[in-house]
């Protein structure tokens, strides 16, 4: 493992060279096509500067929500099942906000230029 520069850098650094360098060159279907490696670019650098944080934060609240241990997964698993056979609704305390809290984070990192994301956050979400 290397310690610079780093995947977030690199990514970066690809996403920025396609977009400035790369980009003014290229017309038509194939400028498209590059809009479209330059998005998921773009989404890979903000899954990896948010990923270890956000899904911190999504096992602490999960664990409190749920009273048990795992990966993240395994408690989305945990907490799905828990919904599906009723012993969990929105009605049970802090579900409401697990879920808000998990939805802005994946909307962070998916589309943080969504119009009802920055309304959000603007109204300190």
């Amino acid at each position: 493992m290397q310690d610079e520069p780093t995947p977030t850098e690199l990514t970066k650094s690809v996403a920025d060279f396609l977009r400035n360098d790369i980009t003014p060159l290229i017309s038509g279907h194939q400028a498209f096509k590059l809009r479209v490696a330059i998005n998921i670019l773009d989404l890979v650098t903000r899954q990896l500067t948010r990923e270890e944080g956000s899904d911190a934060a999504e096992v602490e609240r999960l664990r409190a929500l749920l009273g048990m241990d795992g990966s993240v997964m395994e408690l989305n698993r945990a907490l799905a099942e828990r919904i599906a056979k009723g012993e969990i609704d929105l009605a049970t305390p802090g579900v409401a906000e697990h879920l808000r809290a998990t939805t802005m984070d994946k909307l962070a990192v998916d589309q943080p230029n969504y119009a009802s994301y920055k309304r959000e956050l603007e109204r300190g979400g």
